[in-house]
């Protein structure tokens, strides 16, 4: 593999607003996807399909390590680590998301 899981994962935070690990089954990604396309319809987040991508075990390692978080979806937004699906929800609906994306949702 010639780019490292944290290579990837620090590249896809640092150059995209929205990062989502997460994984295609996943009920509690779904939620967190289907949030960004209906309250921020003109952002594209990146996301990564951990279960498709074949660096998705060891990108979800990496993100244990730097999150302390195992679960996915695993979610950052301008740079800073959100949480898991609850969180995002949460900070959804304390105007945290859309203050950091600096969007009227």
């Amino acid at each position: 593999m010639s780019v490292s899981a944290k290579e990837l994962v620090e590249a896809a935070i640092a150059e995209n607003q929205v990062a989502i690990f997460s994984k295609s089954y996943c009920p509690f990604c779904k939620k967190t996807k289907t949030l960004f396309a209906e309250k921020f319809p003109d952002l594209e987040p990146k996301i990564f399909e951990l279960d498709i991508i074949p660096e998705g075990a060891d990108i979800q390692a990496y993100l244990l390590e730097k999150t302390k978080q195992r679960t996915v979806p695993n979610v950052f937004v301008e740079k800073e680590h959100i949480g898991g699906n609850d969180d995002t929800q949460a900070a959804f609906r304390d105007g945290k998301l859309t203050k950091l994306l600096a969007l009227t949702a």
